[in-house]
C-alpha cells in the first residue's frame, strides 16, 4: 500500500481518517508513557543527557522497527488477529476507532500521574472490549492468540526480574577487583549501547502493535473485515517511529523519573545489568510472536537489578504503584473500550 493511495483512501472515508488520527495519538502517547524507559536508566545514571538520548531513542526504534519487521512480523499478526470484530467492515472500522479512543484516554491518565503504564497491554484490552460490545459475547475475542498475551506477562514479569537479578550478580562478581573509577567509566558508555539496544527492541515490538492497527483499519476501510495477512509499507514504518520520538521528547521526562530515579537508585553498572537483561527478554518474545509490555520488561529488570544488592534497594511502595497499575490495565481498559464502542457505535452506526 503507497502512501498516497492510503491518502486517497483517507479523504473518502471521514471513519478511517479519524481511526488514523487516534492511532496516532496512541503511539505518540505511547512515546510518553512506554518508549521513555528504554532510556531511563542511562539517564538517570548520567551516561548521557536526556536531549541526546531522545534522538537516540527515535533513531534506533526506527532501526527496531524496520529491521524486526522485516525479518519478523509474528508480534504485529499477533494483534492483528487477536479479535474478530464481525462481518460488516464499517462498523469494525467504528468500533475500532472507539478502542483507540479509549486508550488515548486510558494512558493520559496514567502518564498524567507519571505511572508507567502498558501501552501493549491498553491496546490489547482496549480493542477486546470493542470486539465484545460489537458481539455481544466473548465470541469476538481469539483465544489462541489471547493466551500469548499470558505467556507475555510471565515472561515480561519473571524473566526480566530473574536476568535482572542474576545480571548484576555476575557483573557484581567479575568486577569486584577492577577500579573503580575506570569500571564506572566502562560502563557509562556500555550503558549508552544498552539504551539504544533497548530502544531497538522497543520499536521491535511496540511498532509492530500499532502498524498492525493501522493496517486493520484500512482492511476495514476497504471492506475487507477477515484479511489474515498483510505486508507493512517502509512509510508507515517511518510515520510511527517519528511519532513516537515525537511523544518522548514532549513528555518522557515524568516516566524517565518514575522508573530510572524514584524506583532504584542505580550505579552505572547496575543500568547495564537492568537494560541488557530488558534487551534479551524482549528479544525472545518478539521472536517467538509473543506481544510483551516493554514497560513490565524494562521495571522489572530494574527491580531484579535492586534486589540483586539488597531488597531495601528497590522503592516498594513505588513498586506497589505500578503492580496496582498493570493489574488493573486489562479490565479498566477493556471496560473503556466497551463503553466507548457501545457509545460510537449509537453515534455513527
Amino acid at each position: 500500500m503507497e502512501i498516497q493511495d492510503f491518502v486517497n483512501q483517507m479523504l473518502h472515508n471521514p471513519m478511517l481518517l479519524v481511526s488514523a488520527i487516534l492511532t496516532l495519538g496512541v503511539i505518540l502517547v505511547n512515546g510518553w508513557t512506554d518508549a521513555p524507559n528504554a532510556i531511563a536508566t542511562c539517564v538517570s545514571t548520567r551516561a548521557i543527557g536526556v536531549k541526546k538520548a531522545i534522538v537516540m531513542a527515535a533513531i534506533f526504534n526506527f532501526l527496531g522497527v524496520f529491521v524486526m519487521t522485516s525479518i519478523n512480523a509474528s508480534v504485529a499478526m499477533t494483534i492483528y488477529n487477536m479479535v474478530d470484530f464481525g462481518g460488516d467492515a464499517r462498523i469494525s472500522l467504528i468500533a475500532l476507532c472507539a478502542a483507540m479512543a479509549a486508550i488515548v484516554i486510558w494512558a493520559t491518565a496514567a502518564w498524567y500521574f507519571g505511572i508507567p503504564t502498558s501501552e501493549s497491554h491498553a491496546l490489547i484490552a482496549g480493542i477486546s472490549g470493542a470486539a465484545v460490545a460489537i458481539q455481544n459475547s466473548f465470541s469476538g475475542i481469539n483465544g489462541e492468540e489471547w493466551i500469548k498475551v499470558i505467556y507475555g506477562i510471565l515472561l515480561s514479569t519473571v524473566l526480566g526480574f530473574v536476568l535482572g537479578f542474576l545480571s548484576a550478580k555476575l557483573i557484581a562478581f567479575l568486577f569486584r577487583d577492577q577500579n573503580r573509577l575506570k569500571s564506572e567509566r566502562f560502563f557509562s558508555g556500555a550503558q549508552v549501547a544498552g539504551g539504544a539496544a533497548m530502544a531497538f527492541m522497543h520499536g521491535a515490538q511496540d511498532g509492530q502493535k500499532f502498524m498492525a492497527i493501522f493496517l486493520l483499519g484500512a482492511a476495514f476501510a476497504n471492506g475487507d473485515s477477515h484479511t489474515s495477512a498483510f505486508t507493512v509499507p517502509i512509510w508507515l514504518m517511518v510515520l510511527c517511529s517519528v511519532v513516537m520520538g515525537l511523544g518522548t521528547s514532549i513528555g518522557g521526562y515524568r516516566i524517565i523519573k518514575s522508573v530510572g530515579m524514584d524506583m532504584v537508585k542505580l550505579k552505572p553498572y547496575q543500568g547495564f545489568a537492568a537494560d541488557l537483561s530488558a534487551t534479551l527478554s524482549l528479544l525472545v518474545s518478539s521472536l517467538t510472536g509473543i506481544p510483551v509490555s516493554t514497560t513490565h520488561t524494562k521495571t522489572t529488570a530494574i527491580m531484579g537489578v535492586g534486589a540483586a544488592r539488597r531488597m531495601s534497594n528497590v522503592n516498594w511502595s513505588i513498586v506497589k504503584d505500578l503492580v496496582l497499575t498493570w493489574v488493573f490495565t486489562f479490565p479498566g481498559c477493556g471496560l473503556l473500550g466497551y463503553i466507548m464502542a457501545k457509545l460510537f457505535l449509537m453515534l455513527f452506526a
